[in-house]
């Protein structure tokens, strides 16, 4: 089938969006549905509101569509993780060697109102709002406002974790997709600024009040708040379920985040006012049947802990812009190698997201885990081009996540071995050379 002028978006999130602006600067027409109103005008949420964390692979695809000098101004640096002890004391741990790699704090909400406004500048874009895809059914796009509108050209389900599209595409293959739940929740809560219109925290850091099998964190806006959020168990002794009232959430916040309890605003009402939103990670094997085509989180919903939903979802879209670029405009051609090349990076982040949650909420307060940091930095140092860390892989560069994990799996094992005495050097150049050479 023949590439088509016309193409179809469901979801103006964030990937949605984006995704219009590459298509419409390769001068194609893009009608984007969105099931909200307009967030412009309505004071309304922008969906899931976890502070967003930009790095590398989000900030190349902003540039990419030639938007990012807009996005800028609302970024806040994060040059590394502030963990609160139980004690009280913090301590600062950088996310890189290099001065200048950190990740960014943005809203998701402002963030989504550049996107649609640059994408509809683009005169190639037209936003249709309030409108909820109910069902997908022989090249027929069904909303609930009644309306039926024929699938012209390729349609692009960019309508997130809990994708119509994705359904309709599960109908007609014979591999469906899953969603496996983490069996933990998140809360938001906030710090706002103090009399002065100052923060409260220091700015330039994602703070972590790590616990075990829960944990708060919190990232700073531009209004001088922090944006936290409780990730916890959806059930057991400690969790969502057993903090009943006003003086089970205080008592809770009094024991294990002492320091952060007087600074919470509106508290513990907002406790109970703010919604429970759950976490899962959405695997699909299939991304695209004829002229439907899955991107971002209806293809690859993963848990938040690695920062990288949005930044891997607008990977999608420079992935697909290449593929797009190299390719004749043969759409199936096109989607079966995005699909090919994206699918084990989709699953490699997924899992790398779920060990980042256990290395968050327990790992970091750990001197182990101190011990094996300052050996990967050492060896980034000394050895930069064949050794880095891979929590810097995965935020500061483009290497594939695939090739990440993988790369992180050994590096560990080096690092492990290296442990057992003091650095030698010499054993570690001989190490990174036998077991990393077979990735180069």
């Amino acid at each position: 089938m023949s590439g088509d002028s016309k193409k179809t978006i469901i979801g103006s999130g964030l990937t949605g969006p984006l995704l219009a602006i590459m298509l419409a600067n390769r001068g194609y027409t893009v009608d984007l549905y969105e099931k909200r109103a307009d967030l412009r005008k309505a004071d309304i949420s922008a969906g899931r509101s976890i502070n967003l964390a930009l790095s590398h692979r989000g900030i190349h695809a902003l540039k990419s569509a030639n938007v990012f000098n807009e996005i800028e101004p609302l970024l806040i640096p994060m040059k590394g993780r502030m963990v609160h002890l139980p004690d009280g004391n913090t301590d600062f741990q950088p996310y890189s060697i290099n001065s200048h790699e950190y990740i960014n704090s943005v809203s998701r909400g402002e963030l989504n109102k550049i996107l649609m406004t640059v994408a509809e500048k683009t005169g190639n874009v037209n936003i249709h709002f309030k409108h909820t895809l109910s069902k997908a059914e022989s090249g027929v796009l069904v909303f609930e406002n009644g309306k039926r509108i024929e699938a012209e050209g390729e349609v692009f389900g960019a309508d997130g974790a809990g994708s119509v599209v994705r359904q309709y595409i599960d109908s007609n293959s014979d591999k469906l997709s899953k969603s496996e739940p983490l069996g933990h929740a998140y809360k938001e809560l906030s710090i706002s600024a103090d009399a002065a219109g100052e923060f409260k925290l220091e700015p330039n850091a994602l703070h972590i009040w790590p616990r075990g099998q829960f944990m708060l964190i919190g990232l700073p806006n531009t209004d001088r708040s922090f944006t936290c959020t409780l990730f916890m168990p959806n059930e057991g002794d400690v969790s969502f379920k057993s903090l009943k009232t006003e003086a089970d959430v205080v008592d809770f916040f009094n024991t294990h985040f002492s320091d952060a309890l007087p600074l919470l605003e509106n508290f513990p009402q907002s406790y109970f006012e703010n919604p429970t939103g759950q976490l899962a990670t959405v695997y699909a094997d299939n991304w695209y049947y004829k002229n439907f085509y899955l991107i971002g989180d209806a293809a690859h919903a993963v848990v938040p802990f690695f920062g990288q939903g949005m930044n891997a979802s607008f990977e999608d879209c420079t992935v697909l812009m290449d593929c797009v670029d190299s390719g004749d405009d043969n759409w199936l051609d096109i989607f079966s190698s995005y699909n090919k090349m994206r699918k084990s990076d989709a699953d490699a982040i997924a899992q790398m997201a779920i060990e980042n949650y256990i290395e968050m909420r327990d790992s970091v307060a750990q001197s182990d885990y101190k011990a094996k940091r300052e050996i990967a930095n050492s060896l980034s140092i000394e050895f930069p081009d064949r050794f880095i860390p891979r929590y810097n892989m995965v935020s500061f560069t483009s290497i594939p996540y695939s090739e990440v994990y993988k790369r992180g799996k050994i590096q560990q094992e080096i690092i492990s071995q290296l442990m057992e005495n003091e650095l030698d050097l010499q054993k570690a150049e001989k190490l990174i050379t036998e077991k990393l050479s077979v990735l180069s």
